[in-house]
Protein backbone atom coordinates (compact mmCIF):
# COMPACT_ATOMS: atom_id res chain seq x y z
CA UNK A 1 0.00 0.00 0.00
CA UNK A 2 1.18 3.59 -0.69
CA UNK A 3 2.15 5.71 1.87
CA UNK A 4 1.08 9.42 2.71
CA UNK A 5 2.96 12.21 1.65
CA UNK A 6 4.37 14.25 4.19
CA UNK A 7 5.03 17.93 3.85
CA UNK A 8 7.07 16.37 0.22
CA UNK A 9 6.78 19.32 -2.51
CA UNK A 10 5.52 17.90 -5.64
CA UNK A 11 8.58 19.20 -7.43
CA UNK A 12 10.17 15.98 -6.92
CA UNK A 13 8.45 14.45 -9.24
CA UNK A 14 7.92 14.53 -13.13
CA UNK A 15 4.82 15.64 -14.94
CA UNK A 16 3.22 16.20 -18.06
CA UNK A 17 1.79 19.57 -18.85
CA UNK A 18 -1.91 19.61 -20.27
CA UNK A 19 -3.06 23.02 -21.34
CA UNK A 20 -6.39 23.67 -19.06
CA UNK A 21 -7.63 25.17 -22.26
CA UNK A 22 -7.94 21.92 -23.51
CA UNK A 23 -10.62 20.70 -21.16
CA UNK A 24 -12.66 24.28 -21.30
CA UNK A 25 -12.83 26.00 -23.79
CA UNK A 26 -15.94 24.37 -25.82
CA UNK A 27 -14.12 24.22 -29.00
CA UNK A 28 -11.31 21.99 -27.75
CA UNK A 29 -14.69 19.71 -26.44
CA UNK A 30 -14.35 16.80 -28.81
CA UNK A 31 -11.10 16.13 -28.58
CA UNK A 32 -10.50 12.91 -27.00
CA UNK A 33 -8.75 12.45 -23.73
CA UNK A 34 -5.89 10.22 -25.42
CA UNK A 35 -5.66 13.18 -27.86
CA UNK A 36 -5.23 15.69 -24.88
CA UNK A 37 -2.82 13.41 -22.76
CA UNK A 38 -0.71 12.83 -26.24
CA UNK A 39 -0.37 16.51 -26.52
CA UNK A 40 1.13 17.11 -23.01
CA UNK A 41 3.47 14.49 -24.21
CA UNK A 42 4.14 16.30 -27.48
CA UNK A 43 4.33 19.36 -25.48
CA UNK A 44 6.76 18.33 -22.87
CA UNK A 45 9.13 16.68 -25.74
CA UNK A 46 8.64 19.93 -28.02
CA UNK A 47 10.49 21.90 -24.57
CA UNK A 48 13.44 19.62 -24.48
CA UNK A 49 14.25 19.94 -28.33
CA UNK A 50 13.86 23.71 -27.51
CA UNK A 51 16.68 23.35 -25.25
CA UNK A 52 18.71 21.29 -27.32
CA UNK A 53 18.25 23.91 -29.99
CA UNK A 54 16.00 21.45 -32.34
CA UNK A 55 15.43 24.07 -34.71
CA UNK A 56 14.30 23.94 -38.54
CA UNK A 57 15.45 26.79 -41.48
CA UNK A 58 12.25 28.72 -40.15
CA UNK A 59 13.40 28.56 -36.53
CA UNK A 60 10.59 26.55 -35.76
CA UNK A 61 10.49 24.33 -32.96
CA UNK A 62 10.40 20.23 -33.83
CA UNK A 63 10.74 17.16 -32.15
CA UNK A 64 10.78 13.41 -32.95
CA UNK A 65 8.58 11.33 -31.36
CA UNK A 66 8.63 7.48 -33.54
CA UNK A 67 4.85 5.77 -33.39
CA UNK A 68 6.38 3.08 -31.89
CA UNK A 69 6.88 5.15 -28.87
CA UNK A 70 3.78 6.68 -28.60
CA UNK A 71 2.44 2.95 -28.81
CA UNK A 72 4.70 2.13 -26.03
CA UNK A 73 3.83 5.32 -24.00
CA UNK A 74 0.30 5.64 -24.17
CA UNK A 75 -0.15 1.93 -24.27
CA UNK A 76 -2.04 1.44 -27.54
CA UNK A 77 -1.32 -0.26 -31.05
CA UNK A 78 -0.42 1.67 -34.31
CA UNK A 79 -4.06 2.45 -35.08
CA UNK A 80 -5.00 4.19 -32.17
CA UNK A 81 -1.61 6.15 -32.01
CA UNK A 82 -1.80 7.19 -35.93
CA UNK A 83 -5.72 7.76 -34.87
CA UNK A 84 -4.93 10.20 -32.11
CA UNK A 85 -1.82 12.04 -33.98
CA UNK A 86 -4.60 12.44 -37.27
CA UNK A 87 -6.87 13.89 -34.59
CA UNK A 88 -4.48 16.50 -33.04
CA UNK A 89 -3.07 17.15 -36.83
CA UNK A 90 -6.42 16.99 -39.09
CA UNK A 91 -9.32 17.50 -36.24
CA UNK A 92 -7.75 20.62 -34.61
CA UNK A 93 -4.78 21.86 -36.16
CA UNK A 94 -2.39 21.23 -32.84
CA UNK A 95 0.52 19.82 -34.24
CA UNK A 96 2.12 19.35 -37.91
CA UNK A 97 4.04 16.36 -39.23
CA UNK A 98 6.44 16.91 -41.89
CA UNK A 99 7.56 13.43 -43.84
CA UNK A 100 10.80 12.85 -44.20
CA UNK A 101 10.43 9.63 -46.17
CA UNK A 102 12.61 6.26 -46.39
CA UNK A 103 10.62 5.07 -43.35
CA UNK A 104 12.12 7.88 -41.59
CA UNK A 105 10.02 9.12 -38.09
CA UNK A 106 8.19 12.16 -39.41
CA UNK A 107 9.08 15.84 -37.61
CA UNK A 108 6.39 16.99 -35.43
CA UNK A 109 5.69 20.37 -35.00
CA UNK A 110 3.18 21.16 -31.93
CA UNK A 111 1.63 24.78 -32.50
CA UNK A 112 0.91 27.56 -30.31
CA UNK A 113 -3.16 27.64 -29.78
CA UNK A 114 -2.61 30.95 -28.45
CA UNK A 115 -0.89 32.51 -31.44
CA UNK A 116 -4.85 32.91 -33.09
CA UNK A 117 -8.29 32.26 -32.35
CA UNK A 118 -9.76 28.81 -32.35
CA UNK A 119 -11.07 28.29 -36.13
CA UNK A 120 -14.83 27.56 -35.66
CA UNK A 121 -15.26 25.75 -39.06
CA UNK A 122 -16.30 22.11 -39.01
CA UNK A 123 -13.30 20.19 -39.55
CA UNK A 124 -13.85 16.21 -39.71
CA UNK A 125 -11.24 13.52 -39.16
CA UNK A 126 -11.05 10.37 -42.02
CA UNK A 127 -9.74 7.35 -40.16
CA UNK A 128 -10.00 3.70 -40.88
CA UNK A 129 -11.55 1.49 -38.90
CA UNK A 130 -9.86 -1.87 -39.02
CA UNK A 131 -12.34 -4.29 -37.96
CA UNK A 132 -11.27 -6.94 -40.51
CA UNK A 133 -8.01 -8.93 -40.62
CA UNK A 134 -6.30 -6.92 -43.50
CA UNK A 135 -5.40 -4.30 -41.57
CA UNK A 136 -3.89 -1.58 -43.71
CA UNK A 137 -0.39 -0.07 -42.39
CA UNK A 138 -1.28 3.67 -41.32
CA UNK A 139 2.48 4.63 -41.41
CA UNK A 140 5.84 4.04 -42.75
CA UNK A 141 7.57 3.97 -39.32
CA UNK A 142 5.73 0.68 -38.20
CA UNK A 143 5.67 -2.26 -40.53
CA UNK A 144 3.08 -4.36 -39.00
CA UNK A 145 0.03 -4.14 -36.83
CA UNK A 146 -0.07 -5.03 -33.24
CA UNK A 147 -3.07 -7.07 -31.22
CA UNK A 148 -4.17 -6.27 -28.17
CA UNK A 149 -3.38 -9.92 -26.82
CA UNK A 150 -6.08 -10.47 -24.71
CA UNK A 151 -9.02 -12.91 -24.17
CA UNK A 152 -12.35 -10.60 -24.74
CA UNK A 153 -14.70 -11.53 -27.34
CA UNK A 154 -15.81 -7.65 -27.29
CA UNK A 155 -15.32 -6.09 -31.03
CA UNK A 156 -17.81 -4.11 -31.10
CA UNK A 157 -16.93 -0.66 -32.53
CA UNK A 158 -17.57 2.74 -30.75
CA UNK A 159 -16.86 5.26 -33.36
CA UNK A 160 -15.12 8.36 -32.36
CA UNK A 161 -17.15 11.72 -33.00
CA UNK A 162 -13.97 14.14 -34.28
CA UNK A 163 -16.41 17.25 -35.64
CA UNK A 164 -17.32 20.27 -33.71
CA UNK A 165 -21.14 20.69 -33.33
Amino acid sequence: MYDYFYGVPSDQFSFYRIPKVLYTAPYFKSLSRDAKTLYGMLFDRMTLSAKNGWFDEKGRVFIIFPITEIMKIMGCANQKATRLLRELEWGFGLIERKWRGQGKPALIYVKNWLSSEYDQKSHFLNHENHDSRDVKITCQEVWKSYSNNNDSNNTEYHGLKLYKT
